[in-house]
This record gives C-alpha cells, sequence and structure tokens, in this order.
C-alpha cells in the first residue's frame, strides 16, 4: 500500500506544481471491483471547485497514461477543509503554528498551537502551558479552524 500511494504521489506532484497547488493527503481504499483514490490539495488562499476539476481532469489522465493503478478506479479531488485531519510528517509540519486538535490513547484531549513537531513528538502550546505529546499517543488529530466572526454594529 505505501509503495502504491508513493507512486501516485510522485506521478502526480509535477500536475500539482503546474496549478499551484500542494498535496495535503493521498488515501487509496482498494475494493474488489472499484476502488477509490482520494487526494485533497490546498493552496494559499484555499482550493475551489474550479481548481479541484482541472487537477482532477490532469491527474487522472497522468495516472491512467503511466498505469499506475490497475483496473477501475473513481477518483475524488478536493480541498482538506477547515477542520483538516493531520496524519502524516508533512501535515504535521503544515501546520505548525495553526491552532489544533488531538486525542490520546488515554482518552484525553489537548488543544493549543502546534509549536514544534519531530518523529517523536508533538509540542502544543495552549494557555495551560506547553505539552509534549509522544506521537504514538495520538489517536486523532485535527486542525482547528480559525473562523473569524461576524461583528455587529
Amino acid at each position: 500500500m505505501e509503495e502504491l500511494i508513493a507512486r501516485i504521489e510522485e506521478v502526480i506532484q509535477p500536475v500539482l506544481r503546474d496549478h499551484g497547488v500542494e498535496l495535503v493527503d493521498v488515501e487509496w481504499r482498494g475494493h474488489a471491483h472499484r476502488g477509490v483514490l482520494r487526494v485533497a490539495i490546498d493552496k494559499p488562499g484555499g482550493v475551489g471547485i474550479a481548481d479541484c476539476e482541472r487537477v482532477s481532469r490532469e491527474v487522472g489522465d497522468v495516472l491512467d497514461a503511466n498505469d499506475v493503478i490497475a483496473g477501475h478506479y473513481d477518483l475524488e479531488v478536493s480541498s482538506p477543509g477547515l477542520d483538516r485531519p493531520l496524519r502524516t510528517e508533512r501535515e504535521y509540519r503544515w501546520a505548525i503554528g495553526k491552532p489544533v486538535r488531538c486525542w490520546l490513547a488515554d482518552g484525553r484531549e489537548v488543544r493549543g498551537r502546534l509549536g514544534d513537531v519531530d518523529g517523536t513528538r508533538l509540542v502544543i502550546e495552549s494557555e495551560g502551558g506547553r505539552h509534549d505529546v509522544p506521537r504514538e499517543e495520538v489517536r486523532r488529530a485535527r486542525l482547528e479552524p480559525e473562523v473569524p466572526w461576524p461583528r455587529h454594529a
């Protein structure tokens, strides 16, 4: 599975660069008759439907031309969303300085700004102080949306 994801990323990166977007996540769900490939992309200011449509067409063409995925599959290209999940080292590094929420193996939740990340730990800074969170304890992590609320006059 990891080899397939790595090959997909390698083949689609030039298309993404040409469109000025960056890869956030690749997810493959193989099924007996038809798999699903999900590609999440982003760019400063966010991606729109038109970005996803353009990238989807070209990514599908380049994957098919390079015969990366055997058999039939559905391709879904989308934005990662305001509360994007954080799973890979790339995603954690991107999120440094941004508000995050982590659910830990012992049932606790830790919220705050991601201050640092390495292969073994996350540093999350909150009003309650600095939290060194072992990576193996993180069961799920997401970006916390920073939504500016409208001001009433």
